[in-house]
């Protein structure tokens, strides 16, 4: 009867929880907002058994990938898929962290953060994220969130917890600045007023194809200076309401955080036989690629226990470049730094562009090692900040020239050149500005 009597109270609880917020929907936005943060409950006393963490193992990720499914399916974010697990190919990343929430070893709910790699960020072909590079510092993107049914209507617990660990893996563990999110139009209050993200564009993208063809907003947060946000609003809240306290200072006893990763692109998540099964075996996701994206597959996972895995690369594929597409003259000025770790820049000339390379000269030589970020000023007002790989060296006297493929077109680039196909930059491309060749 006591049992009984607390899921009662548990249940009335929950209905005028839910009548407040359709009552908070009828006032205007910064009353709504604040009428919601008075509505906080942290649980600084969760269920003993919760455990926040990685996910790790192959049952792990299975579990969190077919809650994910589960989730996705029932809001038509996605088909039913023959696996039941939901799963892109930036799961199959080095760069990608599946968290979850466990309880009694069952998972009841998940989240992902995908760090940028030559793929690029999911949402970037849809949002404009220029402005969010020019403050620095590492971007990730927050996504695959799912809390399992049971657990849904339990005041937020086990989705404050996720998103604590969220936080917590990101700034201490990720060394992450800005977190982004494509988020459904309906969810996005409880981020702009809660959390206190805000809107990459004033837009809507109306079908987002990462969903499903759902409309998204895409927002972002700026973790370096969320402490001090949360402060304000909630410092002089008792800490039952104060998501300052929850965020920043109490400690979880079911947290447990994974060892610093100084380069994802070097500790994989996956080991060879779990890449296997969940992207060869459980879906086909490999062997759906493109030939571009096999080869940066192959670029990334560059260790002998993974290329036998990995689907094989068209004849004559190595030889590709930016020849593979209509190339453009202009004169652009940029520079090159390390993808990973400090170092200083490089700065260069872009002489030639295409959808998905470029050629320029280069102040010092340039490392064909690895992975390289490059910034290049396409116009007065836009730039674009792309992960490129160095293909290609030639020398013209002293000048140093160097081809690049380009990782994933961020949305700049892709405007930008969308743009010299219909001849909509001539006057512009004849005035861009000067750029010495040797520094």
């Amino acid at each position: 009867p006591a049992g009984r009597s607390m899921r009662s109270l548990r249940q009335v609880k929950l209905l005028l929880h839910k009548a407040a917020r359709r009552a908070a929907a009828l006032l205007p936005r910064r009353r709504r907002y604040r009428l919601l943060r008075s509505l906080i409950h942290c649980d600084l006393a969760p269920d003993p058994r919760l455990v926040l963490k990685a996910a790790t193992t192959r049952e792990e990720l299975e579990a969190c990938y077919q809650l994910l499914h589960e989730a996705y399916v029932d809001a038509g974010l996605m088909h039913p898929d023959p696996s039941g697990l939901r799963l892109t190919i930036y799961h199959a990343l080095p760069t990608t962290t599946t968290l979850c929430a466990m309880v009694d070893g069952q998972v009841v709910g998940t989240v992902s953060v995908i760090g940028e790699s030559a793929f690029g960020l999911p949402l970037q072909r849809a949002f404009d994220l220029s402005s969010v590079r020019a403050r620095r510092g590492k971007l990730a993107e927050v996504s695959a969130l799912a809390v399992a049914p049971a657990w849904r209507g339990n005041g937020g617990a086990v989705l404050f917890a996720l998103m604590k660990l969220v936080f917590a893996y990101c700034t201490q563990c990720a060394d992450t600045r800005h977190l982004v999110a494509a988020v459904h139009p309906g969810h996005v209050e409880m981020y702009e007023s809660l959390l206190f993200f805000r809107r990459l564009t004033g837009r809507v993208v109306e079908r987002y194809d990462y969903v499903n063809g759902a409309p998204a907003i895409g927002l972002t947060l700026d973790l370096k200076h969320a402490p001090e946000i949360l402060r304000k609003y909630y410092g002089d809240r008792a800490r039952r309401r104060n998501l300052h306290h929850y965020f920043v200072e109490a400690e979880l006893p079911g947290l447990r955080l994974p060892g610093r990763r100084s380069s994802a692109a070097n500790e994989p998540v996956l080991t060879p036989a779990m890449l296997d099964h969940f992207f060869n075996q459980r879906t086909q996701l490999l062997a759906a690629l493109d030939e571009r994206r096999k080869a940066l597959l192959h670029l990334i996972y560059d260790l002998p226990g993974y290329k036998r895995l990995l689907p094989p690369l068209a004849a004559g594929l190595d030889d590709l470049t930016m020849r593979r597409h209509r190339r453009f003259a202009l004169r652009r000025p940029g520079c090159l730094s390390p993808a990973e770790g400090e170092g200083a820049a490089n700065a260069m000339e872009v002489i030639e562009v295409s959808r998905y390379g470029f050629r320029a000269r280069a102040s010092r030589a340039v490392s064909a090692d690895g992975w390289l970020i490059a910034d290049i000023q396409l116009g007065q007002r836009d730039r674009s900040r792309l992960h490129v790989l160095p293909v290609q060296e030639s020398r013209f006297g002293e000048d140093r020239v160097y081809g690049f493929r380009i990782g994933e077109p961020d949305l700049a680039w892709r405007k930008f050149v969308n743009a010299l196909y219909d001849g909509q930059l001539a006057d512009d491309l004849d005035h861009a500005p000067s750029f010495p060749s040797r520094a």
